[in-house]
């Protein structure tokens, strides 16, 4: 759907004083991650990863040698390329392809745009920010989210706030 990169993690501080990171994740956790060694265009080298068993990780990288290289990469975000990513099946997206799109009800009437997807552990929630920038949750199942394509999310009316 779309170019930019995606980003599946962030750094939010150095672990230990070898040079590791803690890392809040946005994928499908610690396993996901995995499966890439280079983020940001080649600028850091995945050594290795684990767990933080707190639902985040702690990793290392070829690049960060100590405690003052790591706590300088806080707020840095881990991005790879739309196109390293797994293909999607039906009815399977990734959250970077939803936000930034339109939202229109079933009826067509214009609501706002996707703002952020959440999750806290039940279901994906698509943050919607309405004109006037108040924002509301509806939850990404069959019966709220109808529709979506690369320009545009459809919502039940009876999920859209007035």
């Amino acid at each position: 759907m779309q170019d930019k990169p995606v980003t599946l993690a962030a750094v939010t501080g150095a672990h230990g004083v070898a040079g590791e990171v803690r890392l809040k994740l946005f994928g499908e956790g610690v396993d996901a991650l995995k499966l890439h060694t280079s983020f940001n265009e080649g600028a850091l080298t995945l050594r290795k990863i684990r767990s933080d068993n707190k639902g985040g990780a702690i990793a290392r990288f070829a690049e960060v040698s100590d405690r003052g290289a790591a706590e300088k990469l806080r707020g840095t975000t881990l991005t790879v390329n739309r196109a390293d990513l797994p293909a999607l099946e039906e009815g399977e997206y990734y959250h970077a392809d939803l936000v930034g799109l339109a939202v229109v009800t079933d009826a067509g009437d214009p609501v706002g745009t996707v703002a952020n997807m959440l999750n806290y552990g039940a279901t994906d929630l698509v943050e919607i920010e309405k004109p006037d920038a108040k924002r509301f949750l509806v939850p990404m199942t069959e019966q709220a989210v109808l529709r979506w394509d690369a320009t545009m999310l459809v919502i039940s009316g009876d999920f859209a706030e007035d």
